[in-house]
């Protein structure tokens, strides 16, 4: 009850406050511990450096990059869950050990909505949906009418059962009642292979990933999953735009803390994430990963966060997806 009082304060009161509440006080009076629950060397590590090195700098202390990774990301999540609430230990949050996969593993170590603070989203990847060079649409519209034309004869891929990159078409099959068969890569460096030897039609990817193949004409790009379009792919509608009003989905970089770190904390880190994310330098670097930076008032990813949990959840029980 106590960590979830605390929790309630840090989204109730307003971020000037709680900003010279931390201006007042003494932290940090040590390194912080940022734990990066994947291995290091790939994206999320780029991205943790390049935001971490600047707001340290603006906290007086080193921020250490702790790489635990394992368990898509829930090893590390479940020790940002079980680290003293002192502002000390903070980690990376991601989309898939926050918001889905309480939703499709028993035995997850940690209780996402109970023992994490979702303080800040500093970065962000749209997925883009992608077909082969095959498939005749330039249009979602006509990639529906085409699936539909030649039932259980198209193939999607994604990136594993339970990824975003899997469950967007099963909204899509919800909704529109198309049937494609699900297979599942362990990786881009996969999947996409599998899709230029004509295996799978369609699949979702991020767009660092598919942007290279996109402007090499491998591939063909028909929507965004964001709520506005890409300056990276301004030619590429949103799915909104395409007439899909309630997919809005972007794979996320964010700072999540365990509950109960006092709130003049969390709304220091907020603070100087967003600063850092907002710096011409930074835009720079987001713009040349394929990344964007969706703005976020405090409290406003922590209710995104309790929102996507709840639609992941409703997808995965009406179409009994299951992770054996």
């Amino acid at each position: 009850m106590q960590r979830r009082a605390l929790l309630a304060a840090a989204l109730a009161v307003p971020l000037p406050a709680l900003a010279q509440g931390a201006a007042g006080g003494d932290w940090p009076q040590k390194p912080i511990r940022f734990i990066v629950p994947w291995p290091p060397g790939g994206l999320n590590d780029l991205v943790a450096r390049a935001f971490n090195d600047p707001v340290a700098r603006a906290l007086g202390q080193p921020i250490m990059n702790d790489f635990r990774s394992g368990a898509g990301g829930r090893i590390g999540v479940a020790e940002v869950a079980r680290a003293a609430p002192d502002g000390t230990t903070i980690g990376m949050g991601n989309l898939g050990p926050l918001t889905i996969f309480p939703h499709l593993f028993r035995d997850i170590p940690y209780d996402a909505g109970r023992d994490l603070i979702p303080v800040v989203m500093f970065a962000a990847s749209p997925l883009v949906l992608v077909v082969a060079n095959e498939v005749p649409a330039r249009t979602v519209a006509e990639f529906i009418a085409w699936v539909r034309a030649r039932p259980d004869r198209s193939n999607y891929a994604s990136v594993g059962v339970g990824t975003a990159q899997h469950l967007i078409f099963e909204m899509f099959r919800q909704r529109d009642g198309i049937a494609m068969e699900h297979v599942p890569f362990r990786g881009t460096n996969e999947s996409l292979p599998a899709m230029l030897r004509g295996d799978v039609q369609a699949m979702f990817d991020t767009l660092p990933l598919m942007l290279p193949q996109i402007r090499a004409g491998a591939v063909r790009a028909l929507a965004v999953t964001t709520p506005v379009r890409v300056a990276q792919l301004p030619d590429v509608p949103t799915l909104i735009e395409s007439g899909y009003a309630d997919i809005d989905v972007a794979t996320w970089y964010a700072v999540i803390a365990p509950a109960g770190t006092p709130p003049p904390v969390l709304a220091r880190l907020h603070a100087e994430y967003v600063r850092v994310a907002l710096l011409p330098e930074t835009q720079r670097f987001l713009a040349e990963q394929g990344l964007i930076y969706l703005p976020n008032d405090p409290g406003v990813f922590a209710r995104r966060v309790a929102a996507e949990r709840d639609r992941w959840g409703a997808i995965i029980r009406a179409q009994n997806i299951r992770v054996e």
